[in-house]
């Protein structure tokens, strides 16, 4: 009978393998796409400050520096507003300026 037994867990081994490789390649997407996702915020929020600081040309450089484009860049009062793309994915941001005292 133990002859019979022989090599029933390998199957099973090389499911478990097949399982975990599967596993991990879902989490470094998961990664991944959440690192796409926050790379052009992080370069719009940059681009806002900068611009809301200093005006377009700095908001320009501070996308291009974070891999960006600066798409649109609107001043609205004290307020300005940023739209900047990275890759194929837009983020908008806004910063206000600090008032003169």
């Amino acid at each position: 009978m133990a002859g019979r037994d022989r090599g029933q867990a390998t199957p099973l081994v090389a499911a478990a393998v097949v399982f975990a490789a599967i596993v991990a390649l879902a989490f470094v997407h998961a990664g991944r796409v959440a690192v796409d996702g926050a790379r052009p915020r992080t370069a719009a929020d940059a681009a806002a400050l900068a611009g809301a600081a200093d005006g377009r040309g700095p908001a320009r450089h501070l996308a291009a520096v974070n891999d960006g484009h600066l798409v649109g860049y609107r001043a609205i009062g004290d307020d300005v507003v940023v739209e900047v793309a990275v890759g194929g994915v837009t983020a908008r941001a806004r910063a206000r300026r600090d008032p003169e005292p």
